[in-house]
């Protein structure tokens, strides 16, 4: 049973040397959130505590502005508009305010507002890192997206347009009608089709998922071809690490997950933008107060793209700091009612 969220004051950070102060304008929500408030799956607790959390303000995916430098950052300055990923420092991101780390930042295209920029450092650079440099996209190649109408998805399609592929897309029946047209060659509704019975085969697997045997997903492999999960079931990713580079050895299929770098090309995410290449699907946005739900939503995957958080819309008063966090009180299964 997860633990709920609730609106707290605490007092404004103060950043050191090398931070920065940013004044939150949108967030997006993430598998990580899911999982914070959860505690589940177990590796959760590994690493951010065993009987309670050691993050108590969620939120990883952030977009603003900087209104205070520390005495040591050089990089940039305050009224810049900037971009990032928290995963990797501390999280935080559902707040009026955050202090970052300067190395951590991108500054913000131009050409798009804080609500789409909130959407894309963490999806955008999971389909990045899991398509073009771990996958090793080529021109001509059949790719299934497995998962396809989330935020990793969307983007991943977009991403791949430039390389003239066919691209295969996963997910419920609600999303199929968006995928189609974001540039998904053919799309499926896993409820009613299980890929990896069809038969037909892939140079390259990218999965959110995670569901099912890593002898299934060899099985929908072309010879040499290329699995790679960003997340999912603990025990299938388990079964991936252990015996996929077992099956790799015999059969020249790579199986593999993807080791998730944050910020790790972010400026090449912004160049895509600049160039007009991708755009996020943006799922809202949605008021500050309404994040609790909003994250019971993402674990239920009803969610378009991602959700995204305006944090001043419906905030209330502003004249203290505002964080939503753990505090072990309402349930989100009694919030999702």
């Amino acid at each position: 049973m997860p633990n709920g969220l609730e609106i707290g004051e605490v007092a404004k950070p103060v950043p050191n040397d090398k931070e920065v102060l940013v004044k939150i304008h949108s967030a997006s929500i993430n598998d990580w959130d899911w999982g914070l408030v959860r505690g589940k799956p177990f590796i959760i607790r590994l690493f951010f505590g065993l009987k309670k959390p050691t993050i108590t303000i969620p939120g990883v995916d952030v977009s603003g502005k900087i209104e205070a430098v520390g005495g040591n950052v050089s990089s940039f300055k305050v009224g810049d508009e900037i971009y990032y990923d928290l995963s990797d420092c501390g999280f935080g991101g559902f707040a009026e305010y955050v202090c970052v780390p300067e190395e951590k930042l991108s500054k913000k295209p131009s050409n798009i507002s804080h609500n789409d920029a909130s959407a894309l450092p963490h999806a955008g650079l999971l389909a990045l890192q899991g398509l073009v440099e771990k996958g090793k996209v080529k021109s001509g190649q059949r790719i299934l997206i497995n998962g396809a109408g989330g935020g990793v998805g969307t983007l991943g399609i977009q991403i791949l347009k430039p390389y003239g592929i066919k691209v295969t897309g996963i997910d419920s029946a609600e999303k199929l009608d968006l995928m189609k047209s974001l540039g998904f060659d053919s799309v499926m509704d896993y409820k009613k089709v299980d890929f990896t019975d069809t038969g037909e085969q892939y140079d390259l697997i990218l999965d959110t998922k995670s569901n099912r045997s890593v002898f299934k997903y060899a099985r929908s492999l072309k010879k040499n071809g290329t699995y790679i999960t960003v997340g999912g079931s603990m025990y299938r990713l388990f079964e991936i690490a252990v015996l996929g580079p077992l099956i790799s050895l015999f059969t020249g299929k790579k199986l593999s997950i993807l080791i998730h770098k944050p910020n790790k090309g972010l400026d090449q995410i912004s160049k895509l933008v600049e160039k007009g290449q991708i755009r996020p699907v943006v799922d809202g946005p949605y008021g500050f107060d309404n994040i609790p739900e909003l994250i019971q939503y993402l674990g239920e995957g009803r969610h378009l793209g991602k959700i995204v958080i305006e944090i001043e819309k419906n905030a209330g008063a502003e004249s203290a700091y505002r964080e939503v966090s753990r505090k072990h009180r309402k349930s989100l299964d009694k919030l999702a009612e």
